[in-house]
């Protein structure tokens, strides 16, 4: 691992800075020695989503930058719910199942995070370690005393929320106070001297550097970077169906990888830049070859294979892509079984036994990719199907083809309509 490096430039030349404190400062500092920062999540699920995926990452850039990183789970503060960027309360969850949601999540940050013993060491923390032991008086006096109301109503997370109808709790009120407080106890007992999170989280994160000045008498570092929107305004890692998780059991390889292989062209220079861990010459480079020819998405597909990669892991990744070749049209006959597998996960699949291969116009049917028997006579003599690659006509056989890996048939109508049917037996 390299010495402590300055950060500060790099992160600026990505468009990862929207707020922090004095830039010269913390350019000084970081070239003294490692530093340590953190970044917080509440575990309100039992995985990260790309939403969470930027803080992740610039914890690693950080770490490859000689500094030492600190990944907080709020299992106190998830009980009670941040109020910056929303417009109703979430919904409390129980200690037990916020301790679950943690221990899962941490596998996933070992893949993003290096946790081998050394001087840029991660560290993964729960702030239901410390807050938990607090008593009520305790609180008030060491904690509340150095915030005062009229900071917190200053800030726009809560002006923001009051404005609503449904207005602001006491509950979610004190966020800030439990927030400001995990920033000290990082600072006192983990060495902790910077905070970083999305620009919603600025107020939280000076709430922290004024309460480690006032009972610390040290000072401290905040950075927040923009929060991460399309071109049209839309706000990053959202689609229809609902959130992109990194937990394959909830959003597969494929679907992950395919989500950035779809960013627009319009944003896909931002993501690059704030979202690969190559070095900017190589980021631009990319992005000049994808303007000289937009048709080979160069740009997204070393976007969505590197985040893939680093994510789920390399074999995952190379699966995910041979899966996509093949359902973009690729021949599938020398796809890999993992691959197949892969496929399976994405298409409609129907078990059946080899006997049923021998008649093509009722696997048509069974498979849903004709609605009866006279749809898959036209859809025949149209030559619109494919069986393992190959043009199905009125003289194709299916039981004569070769399954894939003994086992599967992929049958494809039109360009982008498949079916995987699995051979029983």
């Amino acid at each position: 691992m390299a010495s402590a490096q300055d950060f500060v430039k790099d992160f600026a030349e990505r468009g990862l800075i929207h707020d922090s404190t004095d830039r010269v400062a913390l350019s000084a500092r970081a070239t003294q020695s490692s530093l340590g920062a953190y970044v917080g999540f509440d575990p309100t699920a039992d995985s990260l989503h790309i939403g969470h995926l930027l803080g992740q990452i610039t914890l690693r850039r950080l770490q490859l930058s000689g500094h030492r990183p600190v990944t907080l789970a709020g299992g106190a503060t998830g009980m009670v719910g941040d109020p910056s960027g929303r417009s109703e309360e979430r919904n409390l969850l129980d200690s037990e199942t916020l301790q679950h949601n943690v221990q899962k999540i941490k596998k996933q940050l070992e893949r993003i995070l290096d946790f081998d013993k050394g001087p840029t060491q991660a560290t993964l923390v729960d702030n239901a370690d410390w807050t938990s032991k607090i008593t009520v008086l305790d609180f008030l006096r060491d904690v509340g005393k150095h915030i005062t109301v009229n900071q917190m109503l200053a800030k726009d997370s809560v002006k923001s929320r009051i404005a609503e109808t449904n207005g602001l709790s006491f509950t979610e009120f004190s966020y800030m106070l439990l927030q400001a407080n995990d920033f000290r106890h990082l600072a006192e007992h983990h060495n902790c001297e910077m905070q970083m999170g999305g620009s919603d989280q600025w107020g939280n994160i000076t709430a922290g550097i004024d309460m480690i000045r006032k009972r610390l008498s040290r000072s401290a570092y905040g950075l927040t970077w923009p929060l991460v929107t399309r071109a049209d305004g839309t706000k990053f890692g959202k689609t229809a169906d609902g959130a992109i998780w990194l937990d394959a059991s909830r959003t597969s390889s494929y679907q992950f990888r395919q989500y950035f292989m779809q960013v627009a062209d319009a944003d896909i220079e931002k993501m690059l830049m704030q979202f690969s861990l190559r070095p900017v010459e190589v980021v631009k480079d990319i992005v000049s070859q994808q303007l000289i020819n937009p048709e080979s998405r160069i740009a997204q597909r070393s976007l969505a294979s590197e985040l893939t990669t680093l994510v789920h892991g390399q074999q995952a990744a190379q699966d995910a892509q041979d899966a996509a070749e093949v359902l973009f049209g690729a021949n599938p006959t020398s796809s890999s079984f993992a691959t197949m597998q892969a496929i399976a996960n994405e298409v409609a699949v129907t078990q059946m036994g080899a006997a049923a291969l021998g008649d093509a116009i009722g696997v048509l049917v069974q498979t849903n990719l004709a609605a009866s028997n006279t749809e898959a006579r036209r859809l025949i003599a149209q030559r619109s199907l494919r069986a393992n690659g190959e043009q199905i006509d009125d003289q194709t056989n299916l039981s004569k083809l070769p399954l894939l890996h003994g086992r599967w048939l992929l049958l494809r109508k039109g360009k982008t309509s498949y079916h995987l049917v699995d051979i029983a037996g």
